[in-house]
């Protein structure tokens, strides 16, 4: 049935909801060369060969927003774009944030910033917080 759809084959992604404390959150904003615009986004990677989504979720809360968890809890799972790719999600959240070096990737373009709740419903219902992973993570949160 799916011979003669292309599939793009993912080897899935992890994504964590970094709380700085419980009114806080730490969102990056980000340059996505693809669209050419920046974008309001959570932490969030590519799984690497025999990492555990979980393992995942730390190392790209450091390397993109400076910061290791003293905490994580697997929230859930999204399927991004189940039409044409096998990618899977795993959603998880961040507490007890310990400050740590950053070391985004060489061609990332990223500004840490601290948001309230407030803030983030305000950026999402202005159009400002558009990236898909990041809704899905703050309402699975109960933020959205």
């Amino acid at each position: 049935m799916t011979d003669n759809i292309p599939l793009i084959r993912h080897p899935g992604a992890a994504l964590i909801v970094p709380f700085f404390d419980e009114r806080n959150v730490i969102i990056l904003r980000q340059f996505r060369p693809a669209i050419g615009k920046y974008l309001y986004e959570l932490p969030a990677g590519t799984l690497e060969a025999g990492e555990s989504p979980a393992a995942c979720a730390r190392r790209e809360l450091q390397e993109e927003a400076g910061y290791k968890a003293g905490r994580i809890s697997r929230l859930g799972c999204i399927y991004p774009v189940p039409g044409y790719s096998t990618e899977k999600i795993f959603i998880y959240k961040a507490c007890r944030l310990i400050p740590a070096s950053r070391s985004p990737e060489k061609d990332e373009v990223i500004r840490v910033e601290k948001a309230s709740r407030g803030r983030v419903v305000a950026l999402f219902r202005s159009g400002k917080i558009n990236d898909a992973k990041t809704i899905c993570a703050f309402a699975f949160c109960g933020w959205l």
